[in-house]
């Protein structure tokens, strides 16, 4: 693994590497994988080279990224089953159609009277082996087709329940109408699903408008590359190796 306060040696990219990076709000993982890719095509001068990522992170979202490079593109399959930690914060009074920010807001109610203790009451029940429903405004295929496409086409889908496991689902924060919390949870589980449920179980809806990476396996964000960093460090001119 590269780790910031070590030199980036090309060579290390060319027979495979594992990058740990911060992933900018806004930006797509495909996004990163390609801004990557292209710097060190042109750092190394070749016209191909594999770059890959271990797990999607929405638009949205920020935090850790698992990156590999050359050989290490093998180990994709193995990273992305490991389990994951999230922070994020869930804004009640209403919900979305994606389930998070990216969507308009509809069905607004008011959310006076609920508390920490009814939250953390309701987060609960989805600690363990859960049957979660995704989202329709996800990259899941249906027939072939990404349903967020059959969604923003306007067709109906309706994805099929699928088994995950959350570990910990925590409320650490409530400034009304937010809600901090923390989740660590299996391969699979979408957040944004757990920030619907809760608000439909807490009787005024919900949707995610936070989230951030932490945690991959053993890998923490506190290892991780600025993006910004890691592109300037890769395309610096000095041939042989260059630090951040």
């Amino acid at each position: 693994m590269i780790t910031p306060s070590e030199h980036i040696d090309t060579t290390d990219f060319q027979s495979g590497a594992l990058l740990l990076v911060d992933k900018p709000q806004g930006w797509t993982s495909f996004d990163v994988v390609n801004k990557i890719r292209w710097a060190l095509r042109n750092r190394l001068g070749v016209k191909k080279f594999k770059v890959g990522h271990s797990g999607t992170l929405d638009p949205m979202a920020t935090g850790l990224l698992l990156i590999c490079t050359g050989k290490w593109t093998k180990k994709l399959n193995e990273l992305q089953g490991l389990d994951k930690s999230y922070t994020g914060t869930i804004t009640l009074g209403g919900v979305t159609p994606s389930f998070d920010a990216e969507t308009e807001v509809r069905d607004e109610k008011p959310v006076e009277g609920i508390n920490k203790n009814d939250i953390q009451g309701h987060a609960s029940k989805y600690v363990g082996v859960i049957d979660q429903v995704p989202p329709v405004y996800s990259a899941i295929k249906v027939d072939g087709k990404p349903l967020y496409k059959s969604a923003r086409a306007g067709k109906e889908v309706k994805p099929d329940p699928r088994q995950v496991e959350v570990h910990a689902f925590d409320i650490v924060n409530i400034n009304p109408p937010e809600v901090e919390f923390e989740v660590s949870c299996s391969k699979g589980t979408y957040i944004r699903s757990l920030a619907h449920d809760l608000g439909q179980d807490l009787g005024c809806g919900g949707y995610l408008t936070e989230l951030r990476r932490t945690v991959v396996g053993p890998y923490n964000i506190e290892q991780a590359f600025v993006f910004e960093d890691l592109i300037t460090a890769i395309s610096r001119e000095d041939k042989q190796s260059a630090s951040i």
